[in-house]
């Protein structure tokens, strides 16, 4: 296999994610959007989640497709972002159809960056505006790092980031991943420059930097980083293979072992770690049980290297300096 031609979540046929960024208050908000209503999933394993419409996917409610995910800063406030996306949407006529109402489906998740520095003292939170914005920036290509919903994460002590990577087999599948990654965890090896992700990078794609020596077992042993025990890392995964809502949730709990592989400790009590998974179905072969987990497996490689990209790609912002500041610009060295 090999990452797409953007190395993003829209080398997967059919959609396109918007960003905006509130340069003021030092966050934003990230919308993945589907060309057509989406098949989705999603799974929640931190121990501190916010969340909007993750019920609605449950394989045994009655809506079965989405019409946006949001990821989204600014922690509970957040949310209202997707309420901009909803007016974006309605205004197009897309949503889910009861008579003669269009309501659009719009899961959300978001992240804590609250006391990162930036100015939260508004009277009205800019988050359903940023969403409708997001909206209006749809595009093929993503940013990475500061960037929405990344624009104010932290990674442990270190300067957090949206990422995005892809794969794309010979034979047409086609998996990306996105994700915000504002972990209380470590994203770096102790006392290396290494990503814990390291082994799965592609073609020096968040640096190249390698373990210098093994770990002892009280450095495998990781606790929180972070100084503000109050985190999260969210993310949307996608394939093109038609699936239905139950395996969408089967793809999202598989690709929870990317964040197992990029962060240490991961899915923490200050965590509130979600995954989408999402299907845009433009390939229609049979999702049998082995190309599930074929994807799910691939899914879960690529958030890990999302994650460290996310990092890699981040400036240095208020108290948290970026991975390249603190360990300098380390040259691939491997493919």
């Amino acid at each position: 296999m090999r990452p797409g031609p953007r190395n993003t979540i829209t080398d997967v046929d059919g959609l396109k994610v918007g960003q905006a960024d509130d340069a003021s208050a030092w966050s934003g908000v990230t919308v993945v959007l589907p060309d057509a209503r989406a098949v989705a999933g999603v799974d929640v394993r931190g121990g501190a989640p916010g969340t909007r419409e993750t019920e609605v996917l449950a394989p045994s409610n009655l809506v079965d497709r989405i019409d946006a995910v949001v990821l989204s800063g600014g922690s509970a406030f957040g949310l209202d972002a997707a309420s901009g996306v909803m007016d974006w949407l309605v205004e197009r006529g897309q949503g889910f159809r009861v008579g003669a109402a269009v309501v659009p489906i719009v899961p959300a998740a978001i992240l804590f960056d609250l006391l990162n520095g930036g100015d939260k003292s508004w009277r009205e939170p800019p988050y359903r505006r940023l969403g409708t914005e997001a909206c209006r920036n749809a595009a093929l290509e993503v940013r990475l790092g500061n960037a929405g919903a990344g624009y104010g994460a932290k990674a442990g002590t270190l300067k957090g980031g949206l990422g995005s990577a892809s794969l794309i087999s010979d034979d047409g599948i086609q998996v990306g991943a996105l994700v915000a990654a504002n972990p209380a965890g470590s994203v770096v090896m102790p006392g290396q420059s290494a990503f814990w992700a390291w082994p799965l990078e592609r073609a020096g794609e968040f640096g190249g930097a390698m373990p210098r020596r093994a770990l002892s077992d009280e450095e495998l042993i990781v606790g929180p980083t972070s100084p503000l025990a109050a985190n999260t890392t969210i993310g949307v995964v996608a394939t093109n293979v038609a699936i239905d809502k139950a395996m969408a949730q089967r793809l999202a709990i598989m690709a929870h072992d990317g964040l197992a592989r990029a962060i240490r400790p991961v899915h923490t009590p200050f965590d509130g770690d979600v995954l989408f998974a999402m299907s845009t179905g433009t390939d229609s072969r049979p999702a049998t049980p082995q190309t599930l987990t074929r994807v799910g497996s691939i899914m879960a490689d690529c958030v890990a290297r999302a994650i460290a990209r996310g990092v890699y790609h981040a400036e240095s912002l208020g108290p948290y300096p970026s991975y390249r500041e603190k360990f300098g610009h380390v040259r691939a060295q491997r493919t």
